[in-house]
């Protein structure tokens, strides 16, 4: 039997050197490994891996440092685009991002959010919104949708009492200091195709001095909901992104919707 070779005529995907050999904590079905892929693609075809920082957070993804094989930072909980602002201050060639999940980005940071928004600070942003808490156990997050169920909402979150899912990205692209925001999902290959057309352009902007690029991706977090990663996803399309409505929000400045 011939053996079917790999050549470099026939290679459809090589994992970039940009990724460790670490084997990933995230669950089965989660979207963090493909965003991680996704952004370190481009910071490889782009040349810019010993011109890059990134910033981890606390939360599901507090481990990215060690899958992403650029200069990383850990921040405290929420602190990522504070210390995202020190350090591009001092190092303004660099490359910096923040890495955060909604826990992070929405909750606890929601100040250092703001605050670094409205300043343009010229970093990339990048904000995973999976609707809950999922590294403390599925705790409702200021993003989980009405009458969505969580380990703190048994029977559904009661905007009534709590508030409304809050869509931080629409609330901080009207401010000047953003130069762009936008709202991907890395359900499938064309989801993924687009979030790395607005990785590069967003890095390309932040490295320009344009101002805060914002980059929200909606993932699927099935530990969390209680379902397959299959059924995450179908959920994913029929609940979340009615409410987080994927596409451009803010471009160049301005907005668009």
């Amino acid at each position: 039997m011939a053996l079917n070779i790999c050549t470099p005529e026939n290679l459809v995907y090589k994992k970039t050197s940009l990724l460790t050999d670490k084997v990933m904590h995230y669950c089965p079905g989660c979207g963090h490994g493909t965003i991680h892929r996704a952004l370190m693609e481009v910071v490889d075809e782009m040349g810019l891996q010993d011109k890059t920082v990134g910033i981890a957070p606390v939360g599901c993804s507090v481990l990215a440092y060690d899958y992403m094989n650029i200069d990383m930072q850990e921040a405290a909980h929420g602190r990522a685009p504070a210390l995202a602002t020190a350090i591009k201050r001092l190092m303004p060639e660099k490359l910096v991002f923040t890495y955060q999940g909604d826990g992070d980005l929405a909750a606890i940071g929601t100040a250092e959010t703001i605050h670094c928004c409205n300043r343009g600070e010229k970093i990339l942003m990048v904000f995973v919104n999976n609707a809950i808490y999922g590294m403390t156990g599925g705790q409702m997050a200021p993003t989980t949708l009405e009458g969505m169920k969580t380990a703190t909402s048994p029977y559904g979150r009661d905007v009534h009492a709590v508030g409304w899912p809050l869509r931080i990205t629409e609330m901080i692209a009207p401010l000047s200091g953003v130069w762009s925001a936008s709202r991907h999902t890395v359900h499938t290959p064309a989801a993924v195709a687009k979030l790395k057309k607005a990785f590069k352009k967003g890095i390309e902007d932040s490295m320009a001095g344009k101002g805060t690029c914002f980059i929200e991706v909606c993932s699927s977090c099935n530990s969390g909901w209680k379902m397959s990663p299959v059924d995450a996803n179908k959920w994913m399309e029929e609940h979340v992104l009615q409410y987080f409505v994927p596409g451009d929000i803010k471009v160049d400045g301005k907005m668009v919707r």
